[in-house]
């Protein structure tokens, strides 16, 4: 066994340490197509989000205060604010956050090779780091929302603008998807 297939099998033999303790199902067969490849390990991914997060400088575990993988609705999504408006938070930011894949290859080679097959699949910002001992690759979309939705546990937006970020991220999360899968696909040939 090489050194990469080593660190490969220590890697997947990890327990998961997302905030979920696992990989959400609409990007696990993408992880494991890759995970069945030789030359690639994955390290994180997600497979699109939609959040509601106290606003703080730094990253802690207890910011997500509402978390989806999935399409939202507005009539839901509209009673978990108002129950957040009852607790004392300064600022609470709305985030619709794109698809994200984040993995080890085992050559300089295969990092372009995905690179290439990713581009191809529409992931619009593609980042190749290299280490002395990795070739890391992360793939992100780039469709995403970001904005301030309740302060001083006053909600800063109407009904009208909130159904329409609300169908425009379930829109983006679709556009992940598709993304998602066209990877699978082409990583499969």
């Amino acid at each position: 066994m090489n050194r990469f297939q080593k660190y490969k099998k220590s890697r997947l033999e990890r327990k998961d340490k997302s905030s979920i303790n696992e990989i959400d199902p609409k990007i696990l067969e993408l992880c494991n197509t890759i995970n069945s490849l030789e030359d690639y390990c994955t390290l994180s991914s997600c497979s699109g989000r939609v959040v509601l997060l106290i606003d703080k400088e730094k990253k802690l575990p207890d910011l997500f205060l509402f978390r989806s993988h999935d399409l939202i609705k507005p009539k839901n999504f509209k009673k978990e604010l108002d129950k957040i408006t009852e607790s004392n938070y300064n600022i609470v930011s709305f985030k619709q956050e794109p698809c994200l894949v984040t993995l080890a290859c085992s050559s300089l080679e295969k990092q372009r090779e995905l690179f290439s097959y990713a581009q191809k699949a529409g992931f619009g910002r593609c980042g190749i780091i290299t280490t002395e001992k990795n070739y890391v690759l992360e793939l992100m979309c780039t469709e995403k929302l970001e904005f301030p939705v309740i302060s001083q546990n006053k909600i800063l937006i109407d009904d009208n603008f909130l159904d329409i970020a609300i169908k425009k991220s379930n829109q983006n999360l679709k556009k992940g998807w598709k993304k998602i899968e066209k990877l699978n696909n082409l990583l499969k040939k």
